[in-house]
């Protein structure tokens, strides 16, 4: 009789853990290539983060594979293999691989991140733009400098690319392919930037001949038609004023990203139709149109609330188009009523001006998220970094973003292992519902 209530009691403890399980959201951890290549270069450590993040909770590891010097962390055919990084060596074994096998052992899903629209770091001069291809890198009009190569823009470490590079698009969908190709067991795909360096680029020759035969007339003044610089009353800085082109340039910018959007997820499900197509953005969509990109529904019209949207700029809202979509609410206030006390001045990494809004906290983004990407889930990203003064407010990130979102999107477990900041995670993951 013991026995018969032991089994009964365990099976029941099964069924409840089981049905959790399945009703639990997504919960990720992303593990950047540059920040951890000495750490997990080492099989063990990637055995006891895989068992440390299982054990809180997380569903999937986001493995980056193609940092933004555009070096790879796999052996290819088509890219540079990272060999090393800040003194480190790698390691002698197939690192995502290892990453997929032993994931997979724990039940967790493993993606691969890719820097795409990326291929440089200039605070090191390093990666394919500076050793194989300075003719990718993105013209940026900059308001002291004028029109020059990015490499030249030493205070901002990504070596961007001009998007409408068709030699470059067809190289980085090679990677893709060779990446979906070579691992069959890769659960998916998740791109990283997959935008413009931000509204000062790209304004090459090239540029300036695609927006032409886009709205089929010349351009008499270049760049003044589109965007001139003016310097703000107060600091020593420049804000941007549009031209009369201006909302043209966004529209067609927009297009240019949602075009290569759609043909990526071709070549990736053309390689491999069951893997998930992912992709990464900064959730600040008021001012993301900065970066060429609208990521809303295609059944919502920003037009009706910005200024900078033509009608035409809904069509190319790519939210459909994902199978996995993040994104970053990068904000130190969590809550409204906490944000309506701070009213802080937001300034995310891609804007030219600082913002303000009930979107700048994390529960105000994910309830306005909500009303632009209709019908598709978001997972709700956090930046650990930004809560190394106020470790409690980490907890209060995680928990919200579980709660209010689709799921959650955590950057990045190097910040975690050097502030040992799991207590905090776990109580986040705990009082969001994951645990």
């Amino acid at each position: 009789m013991l026995l018969s209530l032991l089994l009964c009691s365990c099976g029941g403890k099964n069924a409840t853990e089981n049905k959790e399980a399945e009703n639990a959201k997504p919960a990720l951890m992303w593990i950047d290539a540059e920040a951890n290549f000495a750490r997990f270069q080492n099989r063990d450590s990637i055995d006891y983060y895989l068992q440390k993040i299982k054990s809180l909770g997380f569903t999937h590891a986001i493995v980056d594979v193609r940092p933004i010097t555009g070096e790879v962390l796999y052996d290819s055919k088509l890219a540079p293999r990272m060999e090393e990084w800040n003194g480190a060596k790698r390691g002698d074994f197939d690192y995502l691989g290892y990453f997929i096998e032993q994931g997979h052992k724990l039940g967790l899903e493993i993606h691969a991140s890719l820097n795409v629209f990326c291929a440089g770091h200039n605070y090191f001069d390093r990666g394919v733009i500076y050793s194989q291809h300075p003719e990718w890198a993105s013209m940026v009009y900059d308001p002291e400098k004028g029109i020059v190569p990015i490499t030249e823009m030493k205070q901002d470490y990504g070596a961007m690319v001009n998007p409408v590079n068709d030699e470059y698009r067809t190289y980085i969908l090679g990677i893709l392919t060779e990446v979906v190709t070579k691992y069959p067991a890769l659960d998916g795909v998740m791109l990283d930037r997959v935008r413009y360096d931000g509204i000062r680029a790209d304004f090459s020759d090239l540029s300036r001949k695609k927006f032409e035969e886009y709205i089929g007339k010349k351009v008499d003044k270049f760049p003044d038609d589109i965007l001139t610089w003016q310097k703000a009353a107060e600091g020593n800085r420049y804000v941007p004023v549009l031209g009369k082109l201006a909302n043209k340039w966004i529209e067609w910018r927009t297009k240019t990203i949602y075009d290569f959007m759609v043909q990526a997820r071709e070549t990736v499900k053309a390689a491999n139709p069951e893997i998930s197509y992912g992709t990464y953005t900064g959730a600040w969509y008021p001012s993301y149109y900065e970066v060429g990109v609208n990521f809303a529904s295609n059944t919502y019209d920003p037009s009706l609330e910005y200024s900078w949207a033509t009608p035409e700029y809904k069509n190319f809202g790519y939210a459909e188009l994902i199978d996995l979509y993040a994104t970053g609410n990068y904000y130190t206030d969590i809550t409204l009523e906490e944000y309506s006390r701070t009213n802080n001045v937001v300034w995310n990494e891609t804007d030219s001006q600082g913002q303000t809004g009930t979107w700048y906290c994390v529960e105000g983004s994910c309830e306005k998220l909500r009303t632009i990407m209709g019908d598709n889930k978001f997972m709700g990203g956090l930046l650990v970094s930004q809560y190394f003064d106020n470790p409690s407010k980490l907890t209060d990130a995680v928990a919200t973003n579980l709660q209010k979102s689709d799921g959650l999107m955590v950057f990045d477990i190097v910040h975690i292992i050097d502030h040992n900041l799991w207590n905090e995670v776990e109580a986040g993951m705990r009082k969001g519902g994951a645990l």
